[in-house]
């Protein structure tokens, strides 16, 4: 137990770029964290974290011993998980939720799991980008697309379907090329202005556009489309309410872009245990759901 918990200080301490941080986490004086991690490096006869004012960085020692360190803290878990087979859901969880899905459709089925199981933690991180698995420390990552890590578990546990939309206002656009002479409003994580359709007849079509704003973010390309600034290529599902209530239009109906996949994604180490498995089944449940909906 005094080596797992050593490992489990080592990790947390890259997981968080600093001892400070780390100790806070771990509910340990900082002074208890560093004299841990000393101990490690003592037992293992190497030096794991090149310590300076401003940042931490690994030496090669530590990014070679993270992955095992990960997996000997992940099988231990796993053992402790089933000896307490039938007790409440304890422990942490962190995810990766796209942002717009996590602040919407995701968000309620997580309220309703944390109330659930009052014990376990969550740590809710939205980002769009890619992240890098291992190192962050990440459990359960939701993705729009597959990642690049080959060793994650992933599956596809939904398709978003993607339209063109307008303000009201903004003049008609009757066939796919006309949208060269409207503003777009291009959105970096994807096809921003090398836009993509499918006809209702079958025929696809490509399209160079310029772009009027270019952003990276969902949520600034939705409300300055609601605005009138241009038309952009929305998920159905993020742009439901607003054409129902008549501030958004299908901009070109019977045309839609790419469908994107949402991935589920973990490590094989934690596949079975009892928390990420639960969380896992009420986050793809709540996706299906919502998804469906619109």
């Amino acid at each position: 137990m005094d080596r797992l918990r050593l490992l489990e200080t080592f990790i947390r301490i890259v997981e968080r770029g600093s001892i400070s941080a780390a100790a806070r986490d771990l509910d340990l004086s900082q002074a208890s964290a560093s004299r841990q991690l000393a101990q490690l490096e003592d037992r293992l006869g190497d030096t794991l974290v090149v310590r300076s004012t401003h940042a931490l960085a690994l030496t090669e020692a530590g990014e070679r011993l993270l992955p095992d360190a990960r997996a000997l803290v992940a099988g231990w878990d796993a053992l402790d998980d089933k000896a307490d087979a039938n007790g409440p859901l304890t422990g942490s969880v962190r995810a990766v939720v796209p942002i717009a899905l996590g602040q919407t459709i995701l968000l309620p089925a997580l309220v309703r799991f944390q109330q659930s199981h009052p014990d376990l933690s969550v740590t809710w991180r939205l980002e769009d980008g890619d992240i890098r698995f291992a190192e962050e420390g990440c459990d359960l990552w939701i993705k729009v697309g597959r990642p690049r890590d080959e060793n994650l578990i992933s599956r596809i546990v939904a398709e978003v379907e993607r339209i063109v939309v307008a303000a009201p206002a903004l003049p008609p656009a009757a066939t796919p090329d006309a949208l060269s002479q409207r503003p777009c409003l291009s959105l970096g994580p994807f096809e921003g202005t090398r836009l993509r359709l499918h006809g209702p007849d079958g025929k696809d079509i490509r399209l160079e556009l310029s772009a009027r704003l270019a952003t990276n973010d969902i949520r600034v390309t939705h409300a300055a489309a609601r605005e009138g600034l241009g038309f952009a290529v929305l998920p159905r599902w993020l742009a439901a309410s607003d054409l129902s209530e008549g501030r958004l239009v299908d901009y070109l109906p019977g045309w839609t872009a790419p469908r994107l996949s949402i991935t589920l994604n973990y490590a094989p180490a934690s596949r079975t245990l009892r928390r990420m498995v639960a969380l896992r089944d009420a986050l793809e449940t709540a996706l299906r759901a919502g998804l469906s909906a619109s």
